[in-house]
């Protein structure tokens, strides 16, 4: 039975006041952001969907400064580069329709929208929708403008060849360590002719000397493609079968995972064929046995404090999952590393 004092203090406290009336001064912060004067919230079903419900700047591309953004939110709706099921190029239109993601971390205790300035900037403007090649050039020199501005890129693929494309620009002067979410290793060698495809995105980004593989870390690897991965333990990458997580637990993964990387800058690459099929059906080439949403969201709050200078979500193949779920895990895992990349912005300001 509650104890007849306390209901009486609660009551005075809260009878009468409505939703936007919110005592604790961290939680006032917050709800500050969200409730309009007259204490109404914007309907998550309506206006234009954006990623993670960011502004949306389509002109920002076309201005010197990237219209003063710290941190820019990116489609790149691109899967030619794909060896199975096709479709992520649907993936950036997918996420946008994911509402209810945001705006506030719990766990890591911030509204990374109120850290930094950002905006959804659109989709990387494709010169070709039948040229892998030409696709690439155009991702590449994108991201160049980007990096020019000194904004920090966080993309929705499309497929996972475009990461390739995106660290030449990332990592173009100085090679950057990655954390890297994904049932496969992805370093294969060109296939069919082709160097560009979502098999061997991280081998070619070793050998362009973007990216260092003493400081690459792989999770939740797993699958009959093992044999395809040699590239990975050759050159110095830590590789994390899926297998592992319950072995060794989590904190014991991000331990690791800290200390390959260091300081140095980061950049993360979440493939949503990490997580098992029954948390994310929609995607290209989906692997039994992978990650829970639960163990992932918490092996990126793991990573908070680190240089993170950019990221990506990929292989989101909507047509593949009526039911929204892996559009809804893409956007979630979206959000937990624009935190880690709002946290780094905030320490470099100093």
């Amino acid at each position: 039975m509650i104890d007849p004092d306390k209901l009486n203090r609660l009551r005075e406290k809260y009878s009468g006041s409505g939703g936007a009336d919110i005592h604790s001064p961290e939680f006032q912060r917050v709800a500050a952001l969200q409730f309009s004067a007259g204490g109404r919230r914007t309907q998550p079903f309506a206006g234009v969907s954006t990623l993670l419900d960011a502004p949306y700047r389509p002109d920002a591309p076309e201005l010197p400064d990237f219209g003063g953004l710290e941190l820019a939110l990116i489609g790149v709706p691109m899967d030619l580069g794909v060896t199975n099921r096709a479709g992520a190029r649907f993936g950036p239109r997918a996420l946008r329709t994911i509402e209810r993601i945001g705006p506030y971390e719990h766990v890591l205790r911030m509204v990374p929208s109120a850290a930094c300035r950002l905006a959804d900037v659109g989709d990387v403007p494709l010169s070709s929708r039948f040229s892998l090649e030409a696709c690439h050039r155009d991702i590449e020199s994108f991201y160049g403008k980007v990096m020019d501005a000194g904004v920090i890129p966080l993309s929705v693929g499309g497929d996972h060849s475009i990461s390739q494309s995106i660290l030449k620009a990332v990592g173009r002067e100085r090679p950057v360590g990655m954390i890297h979410f994904d049932a496969h290793c992805d370093t294969g060698g060109p296939y069919e002719g082709s160097k560009f495809h979502h098999g061997g995105p991280f081998r070619q980004a070793v050998l362009d000397g973007v990216l260092d593989p003493e400081r690459t870390v792989q999770i939740g690897i797993r699958g009959s493609t093992e044999f395809l991965w040699e590239f990975s333990y050759d050159s110095g990458m830590t590789v994390i079968h899926a297998e592992e997580m319950a072995q060794r637990g989590i904190p014991a993964v991000i331990e690791q995972a800290r200390r390959v990387v260091g300081d140095g800058p980061v950049y993360v690459s979440f493939d949503v064929d990490c997580l098992d099929p029954v948390f994310a059906p929609g995607t290209g080439t989906p692997e039994v046995g992978g990650l829970t949403t639960r163990e992932a969201v918490e092996l990126l709050r793991g990573l908070a404090g680190l240089d993170v200078v950019g990221g990506d979500v990929v292989e989101v193949a909507p047509q593949y999952d009526a039911n929204t779920t892996t559009a809804l895990a893409g956007a979630q895992m979206l959000f937990e590393i624009l935190c880690l990349a709002a946290m780094a912005l905030d320490r470099r300001r100093g």
